[in-house]
């Protein structure tokens, strides 16, 4: 497994990188024959030190555990306590269907992050009959891109869809309906439910 294990103003000790190194292998040996990458990056917050893993366990299967504690270890130990959960709890799912999922290769698009406009740019929208306060990408892009990358479309079921994005701990994610063949939505509602957008229901 290729790790790269990085600090945001953060000094990393050896036996720190050799126990983050030892601890994902142990867990990601008891589900998959062999991972491909994973990033460790730790970071600061007022008192407390913060860990963010991403692993890339497989084809179309990225897992992310987040943590927190008092000391720098003690994060990364939260933090793989919340991957290997969400690997025993998705194992079963995740072994059934992977030979499917390999069968179809993902639609790639480009994501985009883009800056929140200010007060001015705001109200110059509203002027300009852009009440919503977004101006439309028909005209010039106004908006300034942070960041662009390209992110990857399956096509899964509704069920498997759900299953890969708690697995990737994300709060959206866009597929194609194995079913119907339209692109869908699931998200993360506030009240903890998933909320599932198909606009060839």
């Amino acid at each position: 497994m290729q790790l790269t294990v990085s600090g945001k103003q953060v000094d990393l000790s050896d036996a720190l990188r050799v126990h983050v190194d030892k601890q994902l292998g142990t867990i990601t040996a008891k589900y998959f024959d062999h991972a491909l990458e994973a990033q460790v990056t730790f970071s600061r917050a007022r008192s407390f030190f913060t860990c963010d893993i991403n692993l890339h366990a497989g084809r179309g299967i990225t897992v992310r555990g987040e943590g927190e504690a008092a000391d720098a270890r003690a994060a990364f130990e939260d933090a793989a306590e919340h991957i290997a959960k969400r690997l025993r709890r998705y194992r079963r799912r995740v072994s059934a269907h992977q030979r499917d999922l390999n069968k179809i290769k993902p639609e790639m698009a480009r994501a985009f992050v883009l800056a929140p406009e200010d007060e001015e740019e705001g109200e110059q929208a509203a002027k300009n009959g852009h009440t919503d306060g977004v101006k439309a990408f028909s005209e010039e892009l106004h908006a300034t891109i942070v960041a662009e990358d390209t992110t990857a479309i399956e096509t899964l079921t509704v069920r498997d869809a759900v299953m890969k994005m708690d697995l990737a701990f994300q709060p959206l994610m866009m597929f194609r309906n194995s079913k119907t063949g339209g692109l869908n939505v699931i998200y993360r509602r506030p009240d903890g439910h998933v909320g599932w957008i198909d606009p060839k229901a």
